[in-house]
């Protein structure tokens, strides 16, 4: 419970000094930097050689250990300077499918001098390390797993530099204020398709489909603007030109990927509707998706999949 408090409190502080925003310069006020292990190590040792210094009144000694001291101070100076006047804007990333790992995209940018071996990431993950020219800037794609469909926030990412000596770490924990979108995973498995009005009363006009089910009707030659993946590669590389797999329209009217007409747990009926809709979309065949009081129109192309996508991922409310 007590630590519990502690983070609580360190996280609002944190969100004081550093609040959350698009693009974050980091200057003074945004670093922190203390000794590494090896720092520590570096410092304590510097102690037995002064007491020897000391005690034998030996000028060698003690040129030996202001000399080691001089250098660990200049090495607080570098250190930080390594990190500050650094800019780190967020650069976007594209929605995915659970399970798999979400890609967010990090621009880093220097209005000056060059900034080497910076590290950043996501704990406890291992740190991507980029080196960043002299007035010019880089992207870095950082990687998180997927646990849970909808709206990803991944939080405060660590920035730090141990350059050039590595006894000293300068640190900040900046919020790019990053979301991503993570679609249900594809469940492949049997659907039962509504044809009709919305109103998808009575069992009329119901269709199944099975795993795997192409409805395959022929081939058909190639028009500009068919989809790549229909194309009959192997007609192609018998020399037979350029053909596309023809599926047959199921018979009826619009049809309905109707999520009450799903058996199972919440997230299984949305990955099995998710699986078909990447499945309609890949074939051209228009579709429409109902989700309690959600309804999408039946239509085609990527921006009616992406809608249907959309929906699935955030339907309940999951955030």
């Amino acid at each position: 419970m007590l630590e519990g408090q502690v983070n609580a409190h360190w996280d609002r502080w944190l969100a004081r000094r550093i609040p959350r925003a698009s693009q974050v310069r980091l200057n003074q006020r945004r670093i922190f930097i203390i000794p590494t292990r090896a720092g520590m190590a570096f410092g304590l040792a510097l102690a037995p050689m002064l007491l020897v210094a000391i005690n034998y009144q030996n000028s060698l000694a003690y040129a030996l250990t202001f000399l080691l001291l001089a250098v660990f101070l200049v090495a607080i100076l570098h250190t930080f300077r390594n990190l500050t006047g650094l800019t780190l804007k967020a650069a976007g990333g594209a929605p995915v499918f659970l399970g798999e790992q979400a890609h967010f995209r990090v621009a880093l940018e220097s209005a000056g001098r060059g900034h080497q071996a910076i590290a950043l990431g996501w704990l406890p993950a291992p740190l991507q390390v980029q080196d960043v020219p002299a007035q010019g800037g880089c992207d870095v794609e950082l990687h998180l797993p997927t646990q849970r469909r909808g709206w990803l926030r991944p939080g405060r990412l660590r920035v730090e530099s141990r350059f050039p000596l590595g006894l000293l770490v300068a640190w900040s924990w900046i919020d790019l204020d990053q979301t991503l979108l993570v679609y249900p995973q594809p469940v492949p498995g049997d659907l039962a398709l509504t044809d009709g009005g919305a109103d998808g009363d009575g069992e009329e006009g119901v269709h199944v489909l099975g795993t795997g089910s192409d409805d395959f009707q022929g081939l058909r030659a190639y028009q500009p603007g068919d989809s790549r993946r229909r194309l009959h590669w192997k007609a192609y590389s018998r020399g037979q030109g350029l053909f596309i797999k023809d599926f047959a329209t199921l018979a009826g009217r619009d049809l309905w990927l109707d999520l009450e007409r799903v058996d199972g747990d919440l997230e299984h009926r949305l990955g099995l509707l998710c699986h078909w809709v990447l499945q309609f979309s890949a074939r051209g065949q228009p579709f429409g998706l109902r989700l309690g009081n959600i309804c999408i129109e039946p239509d085609i192309g990527e921006a009616h999949r992406d809608a249907c996508l959309r929906a699935l991922a955030l339907f309940g409310g999951s955030v």
